[in-house]
């Protein structure tokens, strides 16, 4: 819902003072969700033991892979049947496998350039998702052009899984940081207009927020893993 919907029983300033509010959960969750990725990924990349057994079992790596993937449908498509507390434990169980599988950026990259391209990512970040926030414009016909680009990168990775083509990865990574990019400020837009004025504090807005989260989590990760593909310095 957004503002029109409401602007006979709340005035222009509570509003954006609520829809802030929620914005400031959605970022919240959003950087534990990060923080704990960041952190479980660092702890199995200095653990030989746990670094084999997940990144050297392809048969392990990948299962956690379509779990992850399980777990973004499950929740995208059951949250409004489940509890506050629920979504957000999914929520963080899949911060939890995703920083588990991201371990493999330390095997690959240099600490160095992670961190610098971590930095690059979030200026770039933070800077698309302000603007989506504060923009006049309606960002919604970026929506389908942004979900094709998505599926032309799914379909692009395949194949050069098989072709192991340098150049056109580097091609691919390059339109990957413009598409999720692009996302980031259509996503946040969405985002904060989809909040129902009215029912902060409750489960539901707590859910909006949880889920909102994911989305920019999800943006966020994929713009840092192009990008460090484009600007990663890899190890000898």
């Amino acid at each position: 819902m957004n503002e029109q919907n409401f602007s006979q029983f709340y005035t222009p300033e509570q509003i954006k003072a609520e829809q802030a509010s929620f914005m400031t959960k959605v970022y919240g969750w959003m950087t534990a969700a990060l923080i704990v990725t960041g952190f479980i990924s660092m702890f199995v990349a200095s653990s030989p033991e746990l670094l084999v057994t997940i990144v050297g079992n392809k048969l392990f790596f990948y299962g956690l892979l379509i779990a992850e993937i399980g777990i973004v449908w499950w929740l995208s498509s059951r949250v409004q049947s489940m509890s506050a507390n629920t979504a957000t434990l999914w929520f963080f169980l899949y911060a939890i496998l995703n920083g588990m599988t991201l371990s493999v950026i330390f095997v690959v990259y240099t600490t160095s350039s992670i961190a610098s391209t971590f930095f690059i990512t979030a200026g770039t970040f933070g800077a698309m998702s302000v603007y989506g926030y504060f923009t006049k414009k309606d960002l919604t016909s970026w929506g389908n052009i942004l979900f094709m680009g998505v599926i032309g990168l799914i379909i692009a990775g395949i194949v050069n899984i098989f072709w192991q083509n340098d150049m056109f990865g580097m091609i691919v990574s390059g339109i990957g940081v413009l598409i999720f990019t692009g996302l980031t400020a259509y996503d946040t837009q969405k985002i904060k207009e989809m909040n129902i004025i009215g029912n902060a504090g409750t489960d539901e807005d707590r859910k909006e927020a949880v889920m909102g989260a994911l989305t920019l989590y999800l943006d966020f990760i994929n713009l840092f893993l192009y990008l460090l593909r484009l600007l990663g310095g890899r190890r000898d």
